[in-house]
């Protein structure tokens, strides 16, 4: 597996990986969104932007960099950014399919993405996938199962899946949603020919949604790599939008709302890769000092006070605007 590169990795920040969903398009639902990037939202300036945190990133230790299909022209920013530095070899590069961006570069788009789990998207956005980022790619994911997702059972799909993985792709999947734990247990029953189709599970978990908890420990067992998104719930756990136990948590620790939240997830024993979000250096670099938040019990203790009812959670995270 590629991540097992990340095993021999010194760096304490090896395990903090870069996700682009907040640079790769004009629009997005993180909360302050609107203040973190340029008034001048251009394919250029966001390609800009996304080599500017991927420089950053890369210098401070990250090795797991993180795409999608739906995320703009994410895929395209990182691919100029690897071809532009042929001597950065050790980085894990991953993205996903099952989502079609539609928002035609506009952060007020009606319609920002359309999901579709068949065999026939999959067809099509791998073939879009691999005419950018070509044999750089490692994990190749199915974006944001849940329970009722046809992935889960469309055979013609999992051969398919499973030939990339014999051609040395490693093949993961996503979950959203307030039932991500019901998805997670059941990603980890498909097989092909006796074999586990899944090598890695992508799963939103942070100090307000720890409902996937369990089942990503199960996945972790099973021998998948875990990888942590939306660590800061889209911002809710940032300043200024932080909860007062946080806040007075941070500020015991000298350090800011986002490094203790990194921190919390980072801690996790099942947690393989915990992807920040940043959209500014600036944040990017206060993301990263997560690796030096040590928590002791009583911190731990008010943390856990936090934690929504996971419908509560994603009714709210539906409701976040596109900025």
């Amino acid at each position: 597996m590629p991540f097992a590169r990340l095993a021999t990795a010194t760096t304490p920040t090896c395990h903090l990986g870069l996700g682009l969903a907040a640079v790769g398009r004009p629009g997005y639902i993180t909360l302050g969104r609107d203040r973190d990037l340029p008034a001048d939202r251009s394919v250029d300036a966001l390609r800009a932007r996304t080599h500017e945190l991927l420089d950053a990133a890369y210098a401070q230790g990250v090795r797991y960099l993180d795409a999608a299909r739906s995320y703009g022209r994410s895929e395209e920013f990182l691919a100029d950014w690897l071809a532009a530095r042929p001597e950065v070899t050790d980085v894990v590069v991953g993205s996903k399919w099952g989502y079609t961006y539609t928002a035609g570069w506009s952060a007020d788009a009606e319609t920002h993405e359309v999901k579709d789990h068949t065999l026939a998207t999959y067809e099509r956005q791998r073939a879009e996938t691999d005419a950018l980022l070509g044999d750089r790619l490692d994990l190749y994911q199915i974006h944001s199962v849940t329970p009722d997702s046809p992935a889960l059972t469309d055979k013609d799909l999992h051969a398919r899946l499973a030939e990339a993985a014999a051609a040395g792709l490693t093949v993961g999947f996503s979950t959203s949603g307030p039932a991500q734990a019901d998805a997670i247990r059941a990603a980890l029953e498909v097989t092909v020919d006796g074999v586990p189709l899944f090598r890695t599970v992508q799963s939103t978990y942070n100090a307000l949604e720890t409902s996937a908890g369990p089942a990503l420990a199960r996945a972790h067992d099973a021998g998948l790599t875990v990888i942590v998104k939306e660590g800061m719930a889209n911002g809710r756990l940032a300043d200024p939008y932080a909860p007062a136990a946080l806040r007075e948590v941070a500020e015991e620790t000298g350090l800011g709302c986002d490094a203790v939240a990194l921190a919390l997830v980072l801690r996790q024993p099942w947690a393989g890769v915990v992807l920040s979000g940043a959209a500014t250096a600036a944040q990017l670099t206060s993301n990263l000092h997560a690796a030096a938040v040590d928590l002791d019990e009583d911190q731990l203790a008010r943390l856990a006070t936090l934690a929504e009812e996971p419908h509560a959670y994603w009714d709210r995270r539906a409701q976040l605007p596109w900025h």
